[in-house]
């Protein structure tokens, strides 16, 4: 989900009087998160802020703030991502609102080794709290996570490869477009869409249902769905009558980041369940986990999904989502996972997406067969990039070998929509089963060339230009230590380039790729 918490607020006036911000505070998203609400419950006293952060999944203290003029700031934790450390926010009072500080923007061309963590994209405008209530249906937090049972954690145990996934998976999640608000009457409109669209024939199988799918538990522990999923099964089999796959979500933790249930000890009866139900992938988000856990038992958490699907005999993807801490795409395998994120949520913007590729860029070798980098959700369509960079994001997840999971509403795809993500030469390229992740070969301080070996031999090529004006990119055969000839097939156009001896160049334009094909 794409959200930034740790936000604690406070204000004074423009006279210097030190304003009463007691009371509560709601703060509502901008888009793409604006369902979610995040409540503050604030008290000021000698000009310092104290108060409670309540988030869907789970409940934070404010630990310290302090007013400094018309400014503050303050401290929280633990933070979103699970890290006990405080985190420093700051804000300001304008009128009768409080407002976050944005984001500090990647800065340009992003050709530099990047923290993706400290991309903008997180969120997609300013966050103002109002004075007010939460909303009908703000779910607060019922976890008193010092109360709950605890049980150990199993010794590190490395599972063996489950067979799945050998290309990186393909097809739709419901997350980005529909959030939490999803039902079964939308599911089957958008696995209507996927096939109708063409999308399922160009190899967009997976449909995932993402996080709010959950009701409660029954008296004997089994997860049940919310009334919009009336019969799991049945949902399951019209999806399977499509020739499509069904997953769902769910996390290690008491409570999703939506904050609904998770499956924090029932871990075993949740995966007899899916199995039961027809599921074909599981993701699986820490989210509140990191109320219990460190990074350091992270393994061993995701460790007891893995063997428990295992156990069921059922095949599902296992696809693991911790925003690419502890290392996890060194032990992400060994515990069964077939994907790994290995950043946080990326959003609908250009900083954003580029600064997620640059940095999985540097993780090649962790990638191949039935194990994949996830670098999170396509966004193609979605209506916050140009139809170039929207291009460039289809071009760079394909160089990585990334899974192509799309992230628009699928049943209301424009023309141009259609084009990028059924672009056959380019799928063809990411679903490749040498199963080789891109390297960049050549570099300017404004410019990169990746390159990436296929499995007859010939070499996928993009000419990504990050900077913000138009730029002649090339590729000199010695880049890939090679001689000799090759045809060369550019992707976007869908028209031969000719027979060349030495290499190959293109005018590209800002944010743009030109993606090209070299056989033999």
């Amino acid at each position: 989900m794409r959200i930034l918490l740790g936000f604690c607020f406070a204000a004074v006036t423009l006279v210097g009087q030190m304003k009463d911000i007691s009371g509560t505070w709601v703060a509502k998203y901008p888009p793409p998160m604006d369902e979610q609400e995040i409540i503050y419950q604030l008290q000021i006293l000698g000009g310092h802020i104290t108060g409670m952060q309540r988030m869907p999944f789970g409940d934070s203290p404010i630990l310290d703030g302090k007013v400094e003029g018309k400014k503050f700031r303050t401290t929280v934790a633990p933070d979103y991502f699970g890290t006990l450390e405080k985190r420093e926010v700051r804000g300001r009072i304008v009128g009768d609102t409080l407002e976050l500080e944005p984001a500090v923007p990647a800065p340009p061309g992003l050709l530099r080794k990047h923290d993706p963590g400290a991309s903008a994209g997180w969120i997609d405008g300013p966050v103002i709290l109002h004075r007010g209530t939460p909303s009908p249906t703000y779910r607060a937090p019922m976890v008193d996570y010092s109360s709950l049972p605890q049980f150990g954690l199993p010794p590190a145990q490395d599972l063996a490869d489950n067979g799945m996934a050998p290309t990186p998976p393909m097809g739709w999640s419901s997350r980005d477009a529909f959030h939490t608000q999803m039902d079964g009457k939308t599911v089957r409109e958008a696995a209507d869409a996927m096939v109708a669209s063409g999308m399922r024939d160009a190899g967009y199988v997976y449909l995932n249902l993402d996080d709010g799918w959950q009701g409660q538990r029954d008296a004997n522990g089994v997860l049940r769905p919310n009334p919009g999923f009336p019969n799991m099964k049945a949902l399951a089999d019209y999806v399977h009558s499509k020739g499509l796959k069904l997953g769902i979500y769910s996390s290690p933790g008491p409570r999703t980041c939506g904050g609904f249930e998770g499956s924090y000890g029932h871990e075993e009866l949740d995966a007899w369940t899916w199995a039961g139900w027809g599921i074909d992938l599981v993701k699986y988000d820490w989210c509140s986990a990191a109320r219990i856990w460190s990074d350091d038992d992270m393994r061993a958490v995701y460790q007891i999904l893995g063997a428990a699907i295992r156990k069921t005999g059922r095949p599902m993807v296992y696809s693991i989502c911790q925003y690419g801490r502890g290392n996890v795409a060194e032990w992400g395998p060994l515990a069964g996972g077939n994907l790994w994120r290995t950043g946080v949520n990326i959003g609908d913007r250009w900083e954003s997406m580029a600064a997620a590729a640059i940095a999985e860029s540097e993780m090649a070798g962790f990638a191949g067969p039935g194990h994949w980098n996830d670098p999170d959700l396509l966004e193609v369509g979605k209506g916050g990039m140009t139809e170039v960079e929207y291009r460039t994001q289809f071009s760079l997840w394909a160089m990585l070998a990334a899974p192509l999971i799309a992230g628009t509403d699928v049943r209301e795809m424009a023309p141009e929509t259609r084009a990028i993500l059924l672009n056959k030469e380019a799928i063809a390229v990411d679903q490749d089963r040498l199963g080789r992740v891109a390297s960049v070969v050549s570099s300017t301080r404004t410019t990169q060339v990746w390159a990436r070996p296929l499995a007859d031999g010939s070499y996928a090529v993009a000419l990504f230009n990050p900077s913000e004006a138009e730029a002649q990119v090339s590729v000199s055969w010695d880049d890939l230590h090679e001689t000799g000839a090759f045809y060369v097939r550019d992707l976007w156009a869908h028209a031969d380039r000719g027979r060349l001896w030495s290499g190959y160049g293109a005018t590209v334009p800002a944010h743009g790729v030109a993606m090209v094909r070299l056989t033999r």
